[in-house]
């Protein structure tokens, strides 16, 4: 699953794109116009761009996209065929450039194919969304002391993390911190990784020292 956003005026292509990917287990933000959808820029996977648009160029959104968060797959989708608006669209940081009428099954296609280049063949650790992503692209949102162990465990690959550290790291006082606080945490966030996945999270308790990661963690 990915979190996607829609930049396209035409509102029923919209929505029905939106359903599409909808049942294919995405997130959909849909926005008619720039100024909607600069604030979903920090909080999705991938953006599909429309070029023509009521306040500007689809354009200007995948140039500024691709500055300010080039983790972001880009494809354009729009009625603009001319070779120089395609390059302009590539050079812009779209990954694809596709020309409508396109079917949505081609489009998924496309689609997939950038997520499984971007998700890449590891974890994820998104610092900035605050989002964990696994190697089939499912994503869970983490509060702040779960990120802070993912931080903890993706800085040291391979290794055991104690609770102390850990505790430490939360901004606590080891000698006052009750551990089944973290016992909780940890808990809670292996159900909720199994809600979203449906697959057993690779974060094993060691006894008596700490926490592992089967696997390594890249930061973003």
């Amino acid at each position: 699953m990915a979190q996607i956003a829609l930049l396209e005026d035409e509102i029923a292509l919209r929505e029905e794109l939106a359903l599409f990917l909808a049942r294919r287990g995405h997130g959909i933000f849909q926005a008619g116009s720039l100024m909607e959808f600069w604030p979903l820029m920090a909080v999705i996977d991938l953006a599909i761009l429309d070029i023509m648009l009521p306040d500007g160029s689809g354009t200007e959104a995948a140039i500024r996209l691709h500055r300010d968060h080039p983790q972001v797959g880009i494809i354009m989708l729009t009625a603009r065929s001319a070779a120089e608006d395609k390059l302009a669209g590539l050079y812009g940081g779209a990954d694809h450039y596709l020309v409508k009428p396109v079917r949505f099954l081609e489009l998924a296609g496309f689609l997939d194919a950038l997520l499984r280049r971007l998700v890449g063949a590891g974890w994820r650790l998104d610092l900035a969304r605050h989002r964990l992503t696994d190697p089939a692209g499912q994503s869970l949102d983490l509060n702040a002391h779960e990120l802070v162990l993912f931080k903890q465990l993706s800085a040291n690959p391979g290794q055991i993390l104690s609770r102390r550290v850990l505790v430490e790291a939360f901004g606590e006082n080891w000698l006052d911190y009750d551990e089944r606080r973290l016992n909780t945490m940890i808990s809670r966030l292996r159900g909720r990784w199994h809600e979203v996945s449906g697959q057993t999270l690779p974060l094993k308790t060691e006894r008596g020292a700490g926490f592992s990661f089967g696997a390594t963690i890249q930061r973003l």
